[in-house]
């Protein structure tokens, strides 16, 4: 096992949520914010397009963060985006668009998809790779819908919606890990930590 003090581990992403995750599995991530113009990414597949973003914002970092050879640096990007309906959605551009989408939402499912990408700075390597969780919307009523979307929590989220905040109520079921619909799946993260020749446990704070 490599002691902690010989991993730095750099999350690229400004979410609570992602960080929360981290957190409750005993990982304290060094947070830097990439802010990259999402607009530079253009795909047809949310697969592709959530795994784009993912690469582009651990890039980002990548690039600011000074690699040694101790401590190993790991850098992971993330992104998420909901397809449903035969379209790719990610955060609405204001208050009529999530109204819109949870109109269109309610007692449907979509899937959302969520890009990793781990850049091994100090070796040059990285791993990537999609999670997808398919998730089923509550059947909810108009004055449930104008009264989740006047909180603002679902301008600030991909697809409109969370599980882990206000939201959670109108989520009825998922299939598949729910940590891919707050943004991090942690089993694809402890895949990707092992194709890097890295435990997750190598991650705990002790």
């Amino acid at each position: 096992m490599r002691p902690t003090n010989q991993l730095r581990f750099v999350l690229a992403s400004a979410s609570p949520a992602r960080r929360k995750s981290l957190q409750a599995a005993g990982i304290e991530p060094e947070v830097l914010v990439s802010g990259v113009d999402e607009s530079k990414a253009n795909a047809d597949l949310a697969e592709t397009l959530c795994l784009d973003l993912a690469r582009l914002k651990a890039e980002a970092i990548t690039e600011r963060v000074r690699p040694t050879s101790e401590p190993m640096t790991l850098v992971l990007g993330c992104d998420s985006v909901l397809a449903f309906d035969g379209e790719i959605l990610g955060k609405p551009v204001d208050a009529d668009e999530a109204i819109r989408r949870w109109k269109q939402m309610r007692g449907r499912s979509g899937v959302l998809h969520s890009g990793h990408c781990l850049i091994d700075v100090t070796g040059g390597r990285r791993a990537e790779a999609v999670a997808s969780t398919t998730v089923h919307f509550a059947d909810i009523a108009d004055d449930e819908i104008t009264a989740y979307v006047a909180t603002g929590e679902p301008l600030q989220v991909a697809g409109a919606f969370t599980i882990d905040g206000l939201g959670g109520p109108f989520v009825e079921r998922v299939e598949g890990d729910p940590g891919t619909v707050v943004g991090l799946s942690l089993p694809l993260l402890r895949n990707l930590l092992a194709e890097l020749d890295v435990r997750i446990t190598d991650l705990w704070q002790r």
